[in-house]
């Protein structure tokens, strides 16, 4: 990948987690990389076409360090925290929230081919998550706790980042790990 591309890429992902989708034009873009616009097409023909390369490439860092944070996890309780400490990283890292947290808000309005690559990107989180519970739990009950953390995740972005409080956010993460009070 180009040095340029790369740089679309960040910036499209940046403006994208801060306003939308469809407040991120190739003008704008074009006019913060000091490039001219149909150099932005170069690379992306529609703005579906980078948006569709965005969530791949977020997708594929995301579930990498997923997967690296969870080598080490000797449990299923360590594996989810592990899946927990991305999401910590992607909102400490930017202030900001998921790229597919902030498109999955805009699915209603966002292309075909991009609002397929969302679904999937939640589809593999809930799949992921599922995995890592106990084995033990009906798949069905599985599936339902794992949209249930992941929506948790998700929204502990959100009011994290409109508060202001990234603190907030580990507060609600470590709900999840509570024990039942007898």
């Amino acid at each position: 990948m180009s040095a340029t591309n790369e740089r679309l890429l960040d910036a499209a992902e940046n403006g994208i987690r801060l306003s939308g989708y469809h407040a991120v034009s190739f003008r704008d873009l074009a006019d913060e990389l000091g490039i001219k616009s149909s150099s932005v097409h170069y690379y992306y023909r529609q703005k579906e076409d980078l948006g569709v390369a965005l969530v791949d490439r977020y997708s594929k860092r995301f579930f990498a360090d997923v997967e690296k944070r969870a080598e080490t996890a000797g449990t299923d309780e360590e594996r989810l925290r592990a899946f927990c400490q991305t999401y910590r990283n992607a909102l400490t890292g930017s202030d900001r929230i998921c790229l597919c947290g902030m498109l999955g808000a805009e699915t209603c309005g966002l292309p075909k081919a991009l609002a397929d690559r969302v679904e999937a990107f939640f589809n593999a989180n809930i799949a992921w998550i599922s995995d890592a519970l106990n084995a033990d739990m009906p798949a069905d009950k599985r599936a339902a706790r794992a949209a249930q953390i992941l929506a948790t995740l998700q929204g502990a972005m959100m009011v994290a980042t409109s508060l202001k409080k990234h603190r907030l956010f580990d507060d609600i993460v470590g709900a999840l790990f509570e024990k039942p009070k007898s």
